[in-house]
């Protein structure tokens, strides 16, 4: 089995514990408006790869993911289910720690589907979840989607117990927010899986990308989230979620 891979960061530090072999698969449903990776928007283009060969690109360097892992990122890698869980599954046999980074968007609790997504977390030692805004009309506005099945991706990990960190772009003027970093926090309130908060500040790094593609990146006027905001913005999500600052 093959897979579409956009590319591989060798030594990651931000997309889970550790040092991460980062797999960022091609093709996302989703249009985020910040979005810094336009370029795995399409299935095509990207790399086709077998499982074993992007395992033997991380062997190479195993030492340096002693206390870390495979990550993949994307693009969605559920998009790609078949070719994610045999990615994983193989990892898992050479004692590989692995961690899915993933809106749930692709999330279906239909039978077949819902099997698919069992089979692909046997195998998940951690999932990262970027929840992108708790408001489904902002959410759709912000994506293109509503958020239906990312809340209910969040509520199923929790209910199989996997081990779960939630993402939260926070946008000036989107989900720089009050009302929504509060709902966030009382969402969170309700899970009993989740590890840790990752509040990730809007920046405009990726413009340069819609340049070079020819796409008008929407958020041309937004200024990026100063780091005081981003500290005032986790503050709000932790009073929320447990009455800590």
């Amino acid at each position: 089995m093959t897979g579409k891979i956009h590319s591989i960061e060798t030594f990651g530090t931000v997309d889970g514990p550790g040092v991460r072999f980062v797999v960022f698969f091609q093709g996302c449903p989703m249009r985020c408006l910040y979005c810094h990776n336009p370029d795995t928007w399409t299935e095509k283009g990207g790399r086709e790869m077998t499982s074993a060969d992007v395992l033997l690109r991380m062997e190479r360097n195993r030492a340096f993911y002693r206390t870390g892992g495979i990550t993949a990122s994307g693009g969605e890698p559920m998009a790609q289910p078949a070719f994610l869980t045999e990615l994983f599954a193989l990892a898992k046999e050479r004692g590989i720690h692995t961690c899915l980074d993933t809106s749930g968007i692709l999330f279906s609790g239909l039978p077949g589907r819902l099997a698919e997504t069992e089979r692909l977390l046997a195998v998940t030692d951690l999932v990262m979840l970027d929840i992108k805004h708790m408001d489904d009309t902002a959410h759709r506005k912000l994506t293109g989607h509503g958020n239906g099945n990312s809340i209910a991706f969040a509520r199923y990990l929790d209910e199989k117990k996997i081990p779960v960190w939630i993402r939260h772009v926070v946008v000036p003027g989107i989900t720089y927010d009050r009302g929504e970093l509060t709902a966030l926090g009382y969402f969170l309130k309700t899970l009993s899986n989740v590890e840790k908060l990752e509040v990730l500040p809007y920046h405009a790094l990726g413009k340069v990308k819609y340049d070079s593609l020819g796409i008008k990146y929407a958020l041309e006027d937004t200024p990026q989230l100063k780091k005081a905001e981003a500290a005032e913005a986790e503050k709000i999500i932790k009073e929320a979620w447990h009455g800590i600052a």
